[in-house]
Order: structure tokens, then sequence, then C-alpha cells
């Protein structure tokens, strides 16, 4: 063996052990653990370089103490939020299970459930985006807005310029967007119109440089959220974007995609997250948002009791798992699971499984193509297992569908950002909002009925037969899906 070889042999060697010992010790899932150690020894050199960049839950050392300086401002929110009795939620009413999954998100998060919300569910892109539009029009105080993706083009642009003509009227407005999922949209006009118009416009998550060796570059904040004078919200799975102009060349179709304007106590929860994003990327004094218009509940609007769910990258990064688990298993006759991206935690696997055995009703929908191939083929690596427990899996044919909902039974639905994968539940910022209301829930189970017209079930005798080279693809993909 030459020199040269034998060098490069104890450096490969050197760091396959550096990153088993460091991943050993850093006790991620075992499956992510393997896969990370796999690809290192597989890929010389390239696999180090990518576990450096994407190995660890790193969010940056000025980033975490930011989370500690607003932690008590935090707390003082929740607070508030919690005490308000006229918001107060009557567990009588509801089924057992409701409070138990209210006191587990709480445990995690601290969001309280909050009763007296109002919920309009919008289910066409340009309703969506018209509605939008419409309220930012109608804002008297103050505007906040926060997307992954910002994209430009068509109804997309008409509320940027009705964001940049409220600002322009005296209204203070804050625009988020994720530094890397609204990349294009920064490199346009916008931001320089709407900051010359008055609008606060800040990029989240900054990447490249020296911030790739101090917080990792693919966490990213997935948040969709809009709050107009502290009074009206909306939330989902929609971005900012007018699917008509948004990846049509992907081979996907449009985007197809669900929100909910939000009346009633709620929508403070909604602006305390979105604030939250505000404070860690500006390093604002708290103090400055104490009189934020919104943080104080508002009045009662409807009936619907909920309860705002974020999350974030942590060390017990398991949290919202641990809410799904919980509703998967609160179901006593039906599950409906609409998600783009379907990669599922171990877990999140055996309880569909689990449920559909014990004889509940389980539909997974999803989208026939999605503009990942690795996460298509690692998706169906799934199905095997899950026809066999009885799941129902449908291909919706329609577009993109991005939807993401999981409604139980009669009463009980989560519905926003988070996906039925692992990037979601584990690393993303995301929000969902927990609804404990059947009239919700008929208008989601409606519109999952919807998508049923334009799918295609996934026989269970067909899909044993096909191909060993597409098993094979697929198997292998699995492997690398903590990943993805």
């Amino acid at each position: 063996m030459s020199v040269p070889t034998a060098l490069a042999f104890v450096m490969h060697a050197a760091m396959v052990l550096g990153v088993t010992l460091r991943v050993v010790m850093a006790r991620p899932l075992p499956g992510v653990a393997l896969a990370w150690i796999l690809l290192v020894a597989a890929v010389p050199a390239a696999g180090f370089v990518l576990y450096l960049a994407f190995g660890e839950r790193r969010i940056g050392g000025r980033r975490i103490a930011r989370v500690h300086a607003i932690r008590i401002p935090r707390e003082d929110f929740l607070r508030r939020l919690e005490s308000d009795r006229a918001a107060a939620v009557s567990w009588s009413d509801l089924p057992e299970a409701a409070a138990t999954l209210d006191r587990l998100a709480r445990a995690h998060d601290g969001f309280p459930t909050l009763a007296g919300n109002e919920l309009e569910l919008l289910t066409a892109a340009a309703d969506v985006l018209t509605a939008i539009r419409a309220e930012v029009e109608r804002a008297r105080v103050s505007l906040h807005l926060q997307f992954y993706i910002w994209h430009p083009g068509g109804l997309a642009d008409e509320v940027a310029a009705a964001v940049a003509a409220a600002a322009r009227r005296g209204v203070g407005c804050r625009v988020l967007v994720d530094a890397l999922g609204s990349a294009r949209w920064l490199r346009t006009q916008w931001p320089a119109q709407l900051r010359a118009a008055g609008v606060q416009v800040v990029a989240l998550l900054p990447v490249g440089g020296l911030r790739l060796l101090l917080q990792r570059g693919d966490l990213r904040n997935h948040r969709k959220i809009v709050v107009v004078d502290g009074e009206v919200a909306f939330t989902g799975s929609m971005n900012m974007v007018d699917p008509r102009f948004f990846k049509q060349d992907a081979g996907v179709g449009q985007w197809i995609d669900a929100m909910v304007r939000v009346r009633g106590p709620a929508v403070a929860g909604l602006l305390g997250v979105l604030l939250g994003d505000w404070l860690l990327e500006t390093r604002a004094d708290p103090a400055s948002l104490e009189h934020a218009s919104g943080l104080e509940p508002g009045a009662a609007a409807g009936a619907a009791a909920v309860q705002v769910l974020p999350s974030g990258p942590s060390r017990d990064g398991d949290r919202v798992v641990q809410i799904v688990l919980m509703l998967l298993f609160a179901a006593r006759r039906r599950i409906v699971v609409t998600t783009p991206y379907f990669v599922p935690d171990e877990a999140v696997l055996r309880a569909l499984r689990s449920a559909a055995t014990r004889g509940v009703e389980v539909l997974l929908i999803l989208p026939e193509r999605v503009d990942s191939l690795l996460v298509r083929h690692a998706s169906r690596s799934y199905f095997d297992d899950l026809l066999a427990a009885g799941v129902r899996v449908l291909l919706y044919r329609g577009g993109l569908l991005h939807t993401k909902s999981v409604v139980v039974d009669e009463y009980l639905a989560m519905f926003g950002t988070h996906n039925l994968d692992l990037r979601s539940m584990w690393l993303n910022f995301e929000v969902s909002l927990l609804v404990y209301d059947a009239a919700f829930v008929a208008r989601l189970h409606a519109l999952q009925a919807s998508y049923l017209a334009d799918c295609v079930e996934v026989d269970p005798a067909a899909w044993r037969a096909r191909g060993a080279g597409r098993r094979l693809v697929e198997n292998v993909v699995r492997l690398f899906s903590p990943l993805l």
C-alpha cells in the first residue's frame, strides 16, 4: 500500500470513528445515527463534510442566547392568554381525550387552548390570496405576515402591493420570510419597494459564509401566518404564492393548499409565535412589543376551541411526535391524514398500523407526484407495512396536494404547516392548530372527501406485485430517510 493510500485510509477511518463517537454521545434517533454513520463510511470526505453542515440541530449560540433572553416575556404572554376567563374551555362538553391532548401540548409549548374562535376554511388559492389582500386593505393599526416562501407573480404581487399601500397610510407593517425559501423573492424589487413604503422586512435564518460553521443551514422557518390588527389571522399550508406562477416546470401540477381564517382569542397565540420569531431574528428589545396590537386575547367570535402548536428544533425535539401519537391513539372510528411529504417517524408508522389493526378506518391521502424524487421513493417504501395493516393509501392526481391535516373521529383535528415527515417534526420551525370543534372537523372532512374524488387507491395485491427493481430503490432510499 502506497503512503498516500495509507494516509487516505487512516484519515477516512478517523472521520468515521469521530462521527460515530459524536453521534453516539449526541443520542439522536437510532435510525438517524445509523444513516449518518453509513453515509460517512460510504462517501469518504464528502459524507464527513455533510455531517459537519447538517448532522446536528445547531441553531447558533446567539440564537440560543436570544431564546433565553425572551423566556420571561414569553412566559408572561402565555400567562395572560391562560388567565383570560372569557376564553376558558368547558372540557366537560368534549371527549376526555381532548383534555388530555391539551395538557400534553401545553406541557411542551405552554400555549393554552382558547375557546370562542371562529374558523373559516379557505380551500382555493385564489380565494385565499384575495381574502388576505382584502384584510390587508382594511387594516387600520398593524399588519404581520410570515411565510416560508414568498414567490413573485400574480395575486402574490397584489398582496405585496396592498401591504405597501397599508404602510403608506400609517399601518405598522412587519414581513418575515425564510431566507432560503424566499431567496428568489428577496432578489426582486419587492423588498426594496416595501421598505421604501415603511414596511419592516426581515429574512429569517440567513445562510452562507461563516454561519454554516455556527448553525445548521437546512433548519428552516416553515411557518405561514398573517395577522391583521390583532383581530384576524390566517394560517395553514399555503405559502405566499400564486400557483399559476409557482414551480410550473416541476412536473407535479399546481400546488393544492388550504388555509383557515381565524377570529377570536387564538389570534393572539398566532401573533405571539410570529413576534417570537421577530425578536429572535432582529434582537429587538422585547419591551418594544409589550403593547403590540393583538397580543391581548380578543373577544369571542365563535364556538371553536383552538390551541396554537408551534414547534422547532431542540434536543428534546419529539414534542410534535408525541402529540401526533396522542391524536392517533385517541381515534375510535376514523383517521384521515393529508400530507405532501410522508416520511414518518417509526413510532408514527406503528401508531397508524395499530389504529388500522384495532378496527379504526385509516385513510392516508398523498399526492401521486411530489417535487422531490428521493422523498417519493422513501415515502412509498412504507406502503407495504401500511397496506398489510389495513391502512387505505390514496394517491391524489389533481396536482401536488400540499394540505397538511390530521382529522380524528368527529371532534378533533390538527391543521397547519406540519408534514408527517422527520424534517417537519424534528427540524423545521412549524405551527399548526389543534382544533377541538365538531363543526370545523366536519368542514375539514368535507374538504378531504373532495380530494378523494381525484384519488386512485393503491391496491395491496398490485402493490405487492411491483418489480424487484422498484422495491430495491425504495428500500435503499429509505435507509437515508432520516436525512431527507
